[in-house]
Formats: structure tokens, C-alpha cells, sequence
């Protein structure tokens, strides 16, 4: 089925909105799959143009919580016992009760068209025709049999949905790009990718790459305890590949205390990168390196209690947080914070 007109996000929403704030049926409350009798009302498709949230209006579920892929798109998370469950988006809990074998649920309605679902939860903190926050305890995380997690999965129209169209499950985060929801033939729900991120200068892409693809920040630049962190902390899991954030040559590889394994790479264009906590460093001191190349695996050498990559960035040797010249949220480069030259890109001082 082609579509025949599509409503724009901001129409949508409205829309949405109206229909998130009216009572929902005895049914709706009960089950977890139903249909939404309003979201295909005025358009048999819509769209959802994730690359223009902000911060604010996204959450994962359980941030600092490890993310694989269950059956039938269900999301197992594990964390800790006692952590908060979070909304993904804003808009209102449809249901909310204990329902066999998910145990106490929750079933969020989004502002967006979206429903997702909180499920195995130790105790639900919301209740039916609620309106909540992205980012607001809904919950608490359950244990079964030692195991602490929560079930998750996000809805259209009452079908569960491959979550990796709409989120990264390593980094946690969302895939900036624009997604079709419409109905089938059969009156199911197709979701695409209708728009991708827009691509980058094709110059830029040669001369940068992100240190670490798929992380999460587990740690970020500023004082944390009474002390100043000095890098960006990413993770995503032991012995994964690290990457050169530019061309350069490396200045030092090699055990330095606290850090452990380090490795310091010194480049044209103004900064010193520095990667640490390495279980083993692919480079030695002298080498000259392309942005993208292997430099070292990820560890918990030096003073780290989780393997993870410390990264740095300095300019004439002081300490520069690195958020302003990478978006540790999308994993690209901040090119506002750089100038082209005759030489390639440099950073603006």
C-alpha cells in the first residue's frame, strides 16, 4: 500500500497529544498489544523525525543497564537491583498492572506514535492515564532467579517492532533519522528508515573518525567527587577496537600510572588525543597513524574498574573537554569547532 499523504511531526504530535490526554478504554488498560483506534485516524502513515529531539526528550530505559536482543523484539536490559526504570519518551501510561508472564508492566503511549513497554518490574510507581516525563522513574527493576533486568519493547498500533530501527542497543542511543510508520495490506505496521542522518562533508570524513563507534559515555568531562575527570569515559565492551581520532604520530605508548596503557597521539591540526585504560596498544611511540587506524583494544588497566576507553584531548597541553570537538551523543565531529585551511582542517582557537 503507497502512501497517500503523510501528516508533518508537528501536526502529528499535536494530534497525538490530544489523544494521549482522553481516558483509554477498559481494554487498553488490560492488554498489552491492542490497537490504537486514533493513531491511523487522519493518515494511513506517519513519520518521526528522531535527529530532531533534544537531550531532554529521549531516555533509555536503564541507562547504565547492558541491552541484548530477547525474542520476538523483546529487549532484555541488565543492571542492578534497585535501579530505576525510565520513560523513553514523554506522553501517558495506558496500563499498568501485574500481567502474567511480563509481571508488572507498563505501557507507555508516546506523544510520537510510538508505545513501549516496561515489563518484569520489583514494583510500578505510575498508574493508568498518568502523564510522564522522558527520562522519569516509572519503576523499579525486578530479580527473578538472581537475574535483574527488565523487558522491553516499543509498539506500533499494538505490533512490536524491531527496536534497532529506532535505537542503537550497544551505545543506547537514538539513530538520528527520520522513520515511515504505515499501514500494510493486511493492516499490519511497516517501519522504515525513510530519511537517514545527513552525510557529512566528504572531505571531513577522511580526516576524522570516532575513537570508539557504538559507545556510551559512561563517565563524562567535569568534577565528579570532588575531583576533576579530565577525559570523556566510553564503553562498549572488553578488548574492542580503538580507533585514531585523526592522522597524526604517536608521541607516547606505553604504561603511565593511573591511566594505564596509554596511548598519546599528536596531530596537525592543534590537538593531542589520548586513549587509556588499554589491554594492549597496537602502536608504538614514533609511529605516524590515519584517522580510522586500529590503535589499541579496550581494557581496565591503571586505576579503572570497568573496561572502558578514557578519552582526552588537549591543545599545547592543557586539557580541553572533548564534547567540543566530538558529539559523544551521535558520534560525529563537532565541524563548527574547526576551520579548512590549506593544510586540511584545523581547530579555531
Amino acid at each position: 500500500m503507497k502512501v497517500r499523504y503523510l501528516l508533518s511531526a508537528t501536526v502529528l504530535t499535536l494530534a497525538l497529544s490530544a489523544c494521549a490526554q482522553s481516558k483509554f478504554s477498559a481494554l487498553e488498560q488490560q492488554q498489552i498489544s491492542i490497537e490504537d483506534p486514533q493513531l491511523f485516524e487522519k493518515s494511513e502513515a506517519f513519520t518521526i523525525d528522531f535527529a530532531a529531539l533534544r537531550e531532554k526528550d529521549y531516555s533509555f530505559p536503564l541507562p547504565v543497564g547492558k541491552a541484548k536482543m530477547g525474542k520476538d523484539y523483546n529487549v532484555e536490559i541488565e543492571t542492578t537491583k534497585g535501579d530505576a526504570v525510565k520513560a523513553m519518551f514523554s506522553g501517558v501510561v495506558r496500563l499498568s498492572k501485574n500481567n502474567p508472564p511480563f509481571g508488572n508492566v507498563i505501557v507507555i503511549r508516546h506523544d510520537n506514535g510510538l508505545e513501549t513497554v516496561y515489563g518484569s518490574n520489583a514494583e510500578n510507581l505510575v498508574k493508568s492515564g498518568d502523564r510522564v516525563k522522558a527520562g522519569q522513574t516509572i519503576a523499579i527493576v525486578g530479580t527473578d532467579k538472581g537475574r535483574t533486568c527488565c523487558v522491553f519493547a516499543i509498539m506500533v498500533n499494538g505490533s512490536r517492532i524491531n527496536p534497532e530501527i529506532i535505537i542503537s542497543l550497544q551505545s543506547h542511543q537514538l539513530r538520528p533519522q527520520t522513520v515511515l510508520c504505515q499501514k500494510t495490506a493486511t493492516w499490519k505496521v511497516d517501519v522504515s528508515v525513510l530519511k537517514e542522518p545527513k552525510k557529512e562533508d566528504e572531505a571531513a570524513k577522511q580526516w576524522w573518525c570516532y575513537p570508539l563507534p557504538d559507545a556510551k559515555v559512561i563517565s563524562a568531562y567535569g568534577r565528579r567527587g570532588g575531583r576533576q575527570h579530565s577525559g570523556t569515559d566510553l564503553k562498549t565492551k572488553a578488548n574492542d577496537d580503538i580507533y585514531a581520532a585523526f592522522d597524526g604520530e604517536v608521541v607516547f605508548s606505553g604504561p603511565y600510572h593511573g591511566y594505564g596503557n596509554l596511548i598519546r597521539i599528536k596531530h596537525a591540526n592543534g590537538l593531542e588525543t589520548y586513549y587509556s585504560h588499554n589491554s594492549k596498544n597496537l602502536v608504538k611511540t614514533g609511529d605516524r597513524v590515519k584517522a580510522g587506524r586500529v590503535i589499541a583494544l579496550t581494557g581496565r588497566t591503571g586505576r579503572a574498574t570497568t573496561e572502558h576507553l578514557h578519552f582526552e584531548t588537549r591543545v599545547n597541553g592543557r586539557v580541553v573537554n572533548s564534547n567540543t570537538y566530538f558529539d559523544h551523543v551521535h558520534h560525529t565531529i563537532r565541524l563548527n569547532a574547526f576551520k579548512k585551511s590549506k593544510d586540511g582542517y584545523v581547530i579555531k582557537k
